[in-house]
């Protein structure tokens, strides 16, 4: 891998190499744009096959938060960090404490938070070395488990994209299909149903299912049946790709919204979608509550407030449907153009700025 031919291409910002023999820790924090703010991006923990996978899952993984912060209307950049290692038997309080030492040195260029194969605990640990860490525990002022502040973005969501597809956005009566109840899954189930939306609903965990039957009247369904179920509204809040060859032709939904990251297999099934007549609300668009939440930790946690950044997430799926409509593109290509669109503006406005500067300073 040609990395700055890579970083060229991308246009990313930096790549950072963390390494601390004592603790084991190899962590390498990639930040890709940070033209709307500091980039902020969680830190995954994965036993990679390879550090060039790992630094490929890192510059990917940056590049999408640009995206979904960008989206998310949040005056942040994207970044990410991966640690390579199994998060079951290699964690330890050092090795976090020194990663934390390496965020401080960035001086607030980059701000991290939990995701796959890290926990609360361990951002605590992070939070001991250095103050750019979000997600922490609730005493120290974190916001909390994100999972229903997630899922009601979802919901919101989803309302918008029922309006596109439906004329209004009540949900009362829409069959509903729901493929995993996660925590995240749980808490939008609670919300469909309190308006009067008919749910079905799978996972694996059947514990899970039984839950939500027994709560909210939902029917359940094999987890291979979900695809094809009669339903106005398909919810994928669990695996990504799920949107690919294979479940396409079985889909009857006219609106796809859902918590699940990745949805689409490949690019080329958003375009698929798009010719089937399907609204498609972009994942990095419609569950982007969690990011927001924690954003919120930057000014200092308030619930009310971060719950009514998180209802713009309705405004934000009307953009990206009026953009696709504008422009004639999927609703995917449109989630971008509205994220690039607005790094653009700050581009712009900020080269403005220095040029008037600059023309200040030289008649003085």
């Amino acid at each position: 891998m040609e990395i700055f031919k890579y970083m060229e291409t991308y246009d990313y910002e930096q790549l950072v190499f963390c390494q601390d023999k004592q603790s084991g820790l190899k962590a390498i924090i990639a930040i890709h744009d940070t033209t709307l703010g500091p980039a902020l991006g969680g830190t995954r923990m994965w036993t990679y096959d390879s550090e060039e996978a790992a630094i490929e899952d890192a510059l990917r993984l940056a590049k999408g938060m640009t995206y979904k912060n960008a989206a998310a209307g949040l005056n942040l950049g994207g970044g990410k960090t991966v640690i390579i290692g199994d998060p079951r038997k290699d964690k330890n309080e050092e090795m976090f404490r020194a990663f934390g030492r390496y965020i401080q040195g960035l001086n607030g260029r980059y701000i991290t938070a939990e995701d796959v194969g890290t926990t609360v605990a361990d951002m605590d640990l992070i939070h001991e070395e250095t103050d750019y860490v979000t997600g922490i525990s609730p005493a120290f002022g974190s916001s909390g488990n994100p999972s229903p502040v997630t899922a009601y973005g979802v919901y919101r969501g989803m309302k918008a994209a029922a309006k596109a597809a439906f004329g209004d956005d009540s949900l009362e009566g829409k069959v509903i299909a729901i493929q995993g109840i996660g925590n995240v899954a749980y808490n939008l189930c609670r919300h469909l149903h309190e308006e009067g939306a008919k749910l079905i609903v799978t996972d694996i965990n059947k514990e899970a299912v039984g839950r939500a039957v027994e709560e909210f009247g939902a029917t359940a369904v094999d987890p291979n049946e979900i695809y094809g179920v009669e339903c106005d509204i398909y919810a994928p809040c669990a695996l990504g790709a799920v949107i690919n060859d294979d479940t396409i032709p079985l889909m009857k939904a006219k609106v796809i919204a859902g918590a699940a990251n990745n949805q689409l297999k490949d690019t080329r099934h958003g375009d698929i979608i798009h010719e089937m007549g399907i609204i498609y609300a972009p994942d990095y668009v419609i569950n982007a509550g969690g990011v927001i939440n924690v954003a919120d930790e930057l000014y200092g946690y308030n619930r009310e407030r971060a719950m009514k950044r998180v209802e713009t997430i309705y405004n934000n799926i009307e953009k990206v449907i009026e953009i696709a409509k504008r422009d004639g593109i999927p609703t995917y290509k449109a989630a971008d153009r509205m994220a690039e669109e607005r790094i653009e503006r700050m581009r712009n406005s900020r080269s403005q700025f220095l040029q008037n500067e600059h023309h200040i300073l030289s008649r003085r």
